[in-house]
């Protein structure tokens, strides 16, 4: 009999779309691919998910985004309940999604990140943190939901009343130049990248509009990048990967400043330990230009998953 996955998707965070984009997605490819699939969508209770979760599947697949679905929570549920899950384990999920703490991980690593602070939300309504431009992006959200750019020509201050992200946020130096994103699936040794991608949006900034909006981005599959830059940008995601103790796929997003020509200097990000899956997302296009179609990518995931850390 072929393999049961659960299709954990929805959740309570700002990326609730995105997740059901994903979560649907990744159901059709697997039932492509001949598993049987059923779909949870998850609106936050513990006790309807542990009850939706009855009979006991093989796996699950992991498709919330997000708090509360990306950041270690739902991984210590699944943990405790021993169901294998796709994507990383607790201590990976809530290291990576604490932005501030995983860039310290990545600086111990040797990994170049731009020069930031995390700051109380309410000091930007007394004056700026750092020289402009500067971006403001909360600490522990993902799909840049929430991220501003201050620039030099702007004469307000940072708007505090809109801010609904908590306390605190990750003030960083602006980085010009290009977009840059890195898959890796596996884990530990076995792990590696997949490939290079730049992404040029229409608009001045890769926001949540730009990443879900059909044409509003361009993605270039492998980026056309210094060689040797886009060898040490998968050397540089892989690093990261391994070090937060990632396993399944993650994704490492990068800035490339190339303003003064190539080689540049490369910035790394963040790592998502949840990337999207979405039709226009990047990981599953890194796959395919990799010669991995989408069935075959969430099947690979399935039969990686795994419990506990």
């Amino acid at each position: 009999m072929s393999k049961h996955v659960s299709i954990l998707l929805g959740g309570t965070s700002s990326e609730r779309a995105v997740s059901l984009s994903s979560g649907l997605g990744v159901a059709n490819a697997l039932v492509e691919a001949g598993y049987r699939v059923s779909v949870i969508d998850h609106h936050g209770g513990l006790r309807d998910l542990i009850d939706a979760l009855e009979p006991r599947p093989d796996a699950v697949f992991n498709a919330l985004h997000g708090r509360g679905g990306e950041d270690g929570r739902i991984q210590a549920v699944l943990d405790h309940l021993e169901i294998p899950y796709t994507h990383s384990g607790v201590a990976a999920s809530a290291l990576a999604m604490n932005k501030a703490r995983s860039k310290q991980l990545f600086a111990g690593l040797g990994l170049h990140c731009p020069e930031g602070l995390l700051i109380d939300i309410r000091q930007l309504a007394l004056g700026d943190p750092l020289p402009r431009p500067y971006i403001v992006k909360p600490n522990a959200e993902g799909s840049s939901v929430g991220v501003t750019i201050l620039r030099a020509e702007d004469n307000a201050r940072f708007d505090v009343s809109g801010w609904s992200y908590g306390p605190e946020a990750l003030v960083e130096r602006y980085i010009p130049g290009r977009e840059i994103t890195v898959a890796v699936m596996g884990q530990g040794s076995d792990a590696r990248a997949l490939g290079v991608t730049e992404i040029r949006p229409n608009g001045r900034f890769y926001d949540y509009t730009a990443k879900y909006t059909d044409d509003q981005a361009i993605h270039l599959v492998p980026a056309p990048i210094h060689a040797d830059v886009a060898e040490q940008a998968c050397a540089w995601a892989v690093a990261a990967h391994r070090g937060l103790g990632c396993r399944g796929v993650s994704r490492a997003d990068f800035r490339y400043d190339d303003t003064d020509g190539e080689p540049g200097q490369l910035y790394l990000l963040e790592v998502n330990t949840q990337p999207g899956m979405t039709p226009l997302s990047l990981v599953p296009e890194q796959a395919a230009a990799a010669g991995m179609p989408f069935p075959a990518l969430v099947s690979w995931m399935v039969e990686a998953a795994q419990w506990g850390d």
